[in-house]
């Protein structure tokens, strides 16, 4: 048994339409990593289509709203992963010192056995 790596439009289908609102189970550090990806892509995209005026402003905050749910939803799930609980997503609010725990944390593999957050992610026999 192994756990299978997903692919990067397999990951957003995952995060948008599967997952959008769901702080439960756990999700696949290739999950986490491809849809933060994403997020990042798009978000260079629309600044430079629309750029940094009113318009561009406007779309790049609905965009960013309609993605805080999912985004939120893949952290705490990526967070659940590791065994830890989807609370510690607040040291995001310690400068410096909390986004480095946190993305030390999202680096690391997944635990190889069910815990209490749910089944190993993406298991491939």
């Amino acid at each position: 048994m192994y756990q299978r790596q997903v692919s990067f439009v397999e990951a957003i289908k995952m995060a948008i339409q599967q997952n959008y609102c769901n702080f439960s189970g756990r999700s696949s550090r290739s999950e986490y990593w491809w849809f933060t990806l994403f997020t990042f892509i798009l978000g260079v995209l629309l600044t430079l289509i629309f750029g940094d005026g009113t318009l561009g402003s406007v779309i790049s905050g609905v965009v960013n709203l309609a993605l805080l749910l999912p985004s939120l939803g893949v952290a705490v799930r990526r967070l659940h992963d590791i065994g830890k609980s989807g609370w510690w997503l607040f040291l995001a609010f310690l400068p410096i010192v909390g986004w480095i725990i946190l993305i030390v944390w999202e680096c690391k593999e997944s635990q190889p056995v069910p815990n209490e957050y749910g089944p190993v992610p993406n298991l491939a026999y």
